[in-house]
């Protein structure tokens, strides 16, 4: 099969059920960066060019970030997720806005430079960022960066492994070559082995589910046609773990792929990458080529009779199409909205065909643990949660950056020693736990380990494990506001609950004024929206004034 056969085969497959996915989403980005004006303009003779009505090509044009901010002829995106938020309490925005001479989502009179919020770019360690166009620009003095009184800044991810053996950061703080498992696998011609040595590891999604890998593997039951799809859509804001794995060892990721592919029976893999992330999608797809040429992928792989072949696919900017079913739907080409289960991606997914969603991380273990077993693996962690976890800590820390570490590590060993505390000398407040749907931990609340179970018991979750701190610079009731901000602005509207529910909550902060209608708001999104991302908001905000405490008092109903 050639480098692209497969999936020209599939968008062919694709255009005969009349929805050309990926192409018409293409086609759409194109016409958004052209800079034609509203959506209304393009979008539906776009549509038509693929001979779909305009709704087809309003639902994704109108949804998506990407998409949907104006653009002019030079485009810059400003972080405005929590840990840049952390980092200089939000007055970057501001300053970016005046250098700029051009607001938030707008686009200057001349047409020459648009301003779009985004969350996040996955440089919490080194924030506030912005890019201008494709060029990072990140650290205190980024309005000068833009204006052009400084050069561009952007560090590299600060990356440790403390277990002593990594098995994720073996590339990236030790220099193992990638690619050395899967010939030695393929030739053996034991796929059963993979999925037997994954279930014996235990290990879960590290996406934030924490599903066990080896039963979802399991669900698809290697029927034909299944996709496994490398889920790098990575929006937690406060982590850059994936996009460390996809920049600094994406040979890696794409061996832990294959090795998926292989244990499900699967010729056909996808790895999405969120537009945020410009030089992981470069780096992945250069990794993929690469691969190809040293005959890692393609037919007949290494003198086997195992076909695959890897596509790279890119996000439009959304926040829930990291959810799979919403990841399904933006891969189709339309809204990236989550959708009810059952039937779940495994029996009916892209395409309606048995798909896979993996997470980068947890790709990136796989090969780890075919190659040393999945008991050694088992071995770390804790009995019920095991292996090791990417721990991302924000800019605030005094040695912010990604940490492998193993599953129970206590959460102030992580802060105190790891971290070294906050910069500066500052005070910590509140510590988040695992994006902005996760939680929120006070500073002499830290002595619980990192593990999903026992953060759970505290009002938080693991998610992707990025440490956004905040110090007690920044005032309560706008960290409460940011975490509404947030879920206003990524809420997919696919059910009322949320999509009304999110907007309402962020008035009812903005005017600070707490009360019965209030919780009710709390309760009906947490009981009734349709995916964890409504679910899942009002137990942060609730973790949120439980760490501030008496700082937030009123709004602890």
């Amino acid at each position: 099969m050639g480098a692209h056969s497969w999936f020209d085969a599939f968008r062919a497959l694709a255009d005969r059920r009349g929805r050309p996915g990926v192409r018409l989403l293409d086609a759409l980005t194109e016409a958004a960066v052209a800079g034609h004006g509203p959506a209304e303009t393009w979008a539906p003779e776009t549509a038509r060019r693929f001979g779909l009505p305009a709704a087809a090509g309003l639902g994704p044009a109108t949804f998506y970030a990407d998409l949907a901010a104006p653009h002019g002829r030079r485009h810059i995106r400003v972080c405005t997720a929590a840990a840049c938020f952390a980092a200089r309490a939000g007055r970057h925005v501001r300053e970016v806005e005046e250098v700029l001479g051009v607001g938030v989502d707008q686009v200057s009179a001349d047409g020459e430079v648009s301003l779009q919020g985004v969350r996040c770019l996955g440089y919490c360690y080194a924030g506030p960022a912005c890019l201008d166009g494709d060029t990072p620009c990140a650290g205190p003095a980024l309005a000068a960066q833009l204006s052009g009184r400084a050069l561009p800044h952007a560090p590299p991810i600060p990356a440790a492994d403390v277990t002593g053996a990594p098995v994720v950061l073996a590339g990236v703080v030790q220099g193992q070559d990638a690619w050395q498992v899967w010939p030695d696998v393929l030739r053996a011609g034991a796929p059963e082995r993979v999925l037997r040595e994954v279930a014996a590891s235990g290990l879960r999604g590290r996406g934030g589910a924490g599903f066990p890998v080896a039963a979802k593997w399991a669900a698809a039951g290697r029927s034909p046609g299944t996709v496994v799809v490398a889920n790098g859509d990575e929006g937690d804001p406060g982590s850059y773990a994936d996009r460390l794995l996809m920049e600094a060892d994406p040979g890696r990721v794409l061996e832990g792929l294959a090795l998926a592919c292989f244990a499900c029976g699967s010729s056909r893999g996808v790895v999405l990458v969120r537009s945020e992330y410009p030089r992981a999608l470069a780096t992945m797809r250069t990794a993929v080529e690469q691969a190809r040429a040293d005959g890692h992928l393609g037919r007949r792989v290494h003198g086997t009779d195992v076909d695959l072949d890897i596509e790279v696919a890119e996000g439009s900017g959304s926040y829930v199409a990291g959810e799979e079913t919403a990841l399904v739907a933006g891969l189709e080409g339309g809204r990236g909205c989550a959708r009810p289960r059952p039937p779940y991606p495994t029996q009916h997914g892209l395409w309606d065909a048995p798909t896979v969603v993996n997470n980068v991380e947890t790709l990136a273990a796989i090969p780890w643990i075919v190659r040393h077993g999945g008991t050694a693996y088992a071995a770390r962690g804790t009995p019920s949660e095991t292996g090791t976890k990417l721990v991302c800590l924000s800019e605030r820390f005094a040695r912010p950056g990604c940490y492998e570490v193993e599953i129970g590590t206590p959460v102030r060993r992580i802060v105190d020693e790891l971290g070294g505390g906050l910069r500066e000398g500052a005070e910590l407040a509140v510590v988040q736990v695992g994006g902005p749907l996760g939680g929120f931990l006070a500073a002499d609340q830290l002595d619980v380990p990192l593990s999903e179970t026992q953060l759970a018991g505290r009002g938080a979750a693991l998610g992707h494990a990025g440490l956004v701190a905040f110090d007690r610079r920044v005032e309560p009731l706008e960290v409460l506001r940011h975490v509404w901000e947030f879920a206003a602005a990524e809420s997919c509207g696919a059910c009322s609950p949320c999509r009304v529910g999110s907007r309402r909550g962020l008035e009812i902060v903005r005017a600070a004024q707490p009360g019965e209608e209030y919780e009710r708001l709390l309760r009906v999104m947490g009981e009734a929206s349709l995916c964890a991302f409504g679910r899942r908001v009002p137990a942060a905000v609730r973790s949120l004034v439980r760490a501030f405490g008496a700082r937030l008092a009123g709004w602890d109903r």
